[in-house]
């Protein structure tokens, strides 16, 4: 006998009805379903796996504590973070010398700190809320397609349970936050690979790490190294999360299994390798390919993109937590207003769009230019000239969707990257000529 095929088996399957449904269960599926909620709409949100799950992205920024209080998990996110005061950089170029920047030094010194958690445990806490709020939340359900109606009326979300049970909603209104997957990017044929950044990555956890004394003990370091950077994030629990980002090319020289391929690469940083001395693997070693990506369009006239389902450019300033959140924040006003008032949906979406694309925009002049060599000094050997380090720091801290006045410090920033550049010629130039063979595009085996 046959066995019926998916559309088969959701024929006989009663499709069920929302107004929202939301695609993935990460921080931003999880925000944007709790605000619709709470304004009455009837919301579904689909995770593919099931939480508490394993996700990198450890360190929040000071930007993110408004929004836990505005969400209501503030006090369940700081019994799981150790605080996060700071940001330290290490670098080779300059003796292994150290430079911490502390948030409270920001333009605005009323977001001192920040946390540090365990994405399995954060993201746990606000998929529950979620559901606390009235949203439906399915997990071990993966979206397989989203049809829409040609008349934008609604879309019809066929998925399949983890048991093999196939299922199918009719919503209103789909929001697409299913991270890397970014299914209706991928379904529109609109993601596209980024063509100024590219970067892969290696991770795990480790445990006996050496820290920070006092305050400085949670603090996130970045180690430059030939071949990339590094992160270091200690966690409350005593575990600490080390990854590499490195240029695909040199994932792609992997010749050896990726556990002793990852410990070998440590080995090339050895101020990170004196950190990690006496400390133990308490984890597979992760890989993944090539992902620096974004969307041409993050919205149509019934769905939106946010968080990684629009675009992700580089770890290296922590900005993915907050944007997402961000992102599930404007995404709920968005939807609402187009939802309740749908004679400004489309103003509503064409500031959603503005707003969705600020947040990757700003990161990104930094983000493209952090292992130059000259952008290396300039951290290494900060000043406050017009109050450029203050504007620096408050980047750093994700204060730029508010009214900080940060913007005119920041142009004073570029230019004095731009000066100490042109006179460093010809280091300039080969940094250019080996950033441009860095970021080529060649295909990588995570596995």
């Amino acid at each position: 006998m046959t066995e019926p095929n998916m559309s088969e088996r959701s024929a006989h399957t009663a499709i069920a009805e929302c107004d929202v449904l939301v695609i993935g269960g990460g921080p931003a599926g999880s925000t944007v379903g709790a605000e619709l909620a709470r304004r009455g709409h009837k919301v579904t949100i689909l995770e593919k796996e099931r939480h508490p799950r394993f996700h990198i992205g450890e360190s929040l920024l000071p930007a993110n504590l408004a929004l836990l209080e505005k969400l209501g998990v503030a006090d369940e996110v700081r019994a799981i973070g150790i605080q996060k005061w700071g940001a330290e950089f290490v670098s080779p170029w300059h003796d292994n010398k150290s430079q911490t920047f502390e948030f409270a030094d920001a333009w605005d010194k009323s977001m001192p700190y920040s946390y540090q958690v365990r994405r399995s445990e954060f993201d746990q806490i606000l998929i529950r809320n979620a559901a606390r709020a009235g949203a439906e939340v399915i997990e071990g359900c993966r979206v397989r397609d989203v049809a829409f109606a040609a008349d934008d009326a609604s879309a019809t979300v066929h998925a399949q349970h983890e048991d093999g049970r196939t299922q199918q909603w009719r919503a209103r209104f789909v929001v697409d936050a299913s991270g890397r997957d970014t299914l209706l990017g991928k379904k529109f044929d609109f993601k596209r690979r980024n063509p100024r950044h590219n970067s892969s990555a290696l991770y795990a956890h480790f445990t006996g790490a050496t820290r920070h004394a006092g305050r400085d003990e949670g603090n996130i370091t970045i180690f430059w190294f030939d071949h990339g950077w590094f992160w270091l994030i200690p966690l409350a629990d005593g575990a600490t999360s080390i990854g590499a980002v490195v240029w695909p090319y040199y994932l792609k020289s992997r010749d050896k299994p990726v556990k002793e391929f990852f410990l070998d690469t440590i080995a090339m940083c050895p101020a990170l390798a004196e950190r990690l001395a006496r400390a133990t693997l308490a984890s597979e070693v992760e890989a993944t390919g090539n992902f620096s990506y974004s969307c041409e369009r993050t919205h149509g006239p019934n769905y939106l993109l946010i968080g990684d389902a629009f675009a992700f450019i580089d770890p290296v300033f922590s900005s993915g937590v907050m944007l997402a959140m961000q992102g599930g924040f404007v995404g709920a006003e968005t939807v609402d207003t187009c939802l309740r008032r749908p004679a400004r949906a489309a103003s509503a979406l064409a500031a959603f769009d503005r707003e969705v694309r600020r947040g990757p925009r700003e990161f990104s002049w930094f983000i493209y230019r952090v292992t130059h060599p000259t952008m290396r000094d300039m951290f290494m050997a900060p000043r406050n000239i017009l109050r450029v380090k203050e504007a620096l720091l408050s980047m750093l801290a994700g204060d730029i969707f508010g009214k900080t006045p940060i913007w005119g410090s920041l142009r004073v920033l570029k230019g004095i990257f731009y000066i100490g550049s042109a006179l460093n010629f010809r280091r300039s130039l080969r940094a250019m000529r080996l950033r441009r063979a860095n970021i080529r595009e060649v295909e990588v085996t995570a596995s």
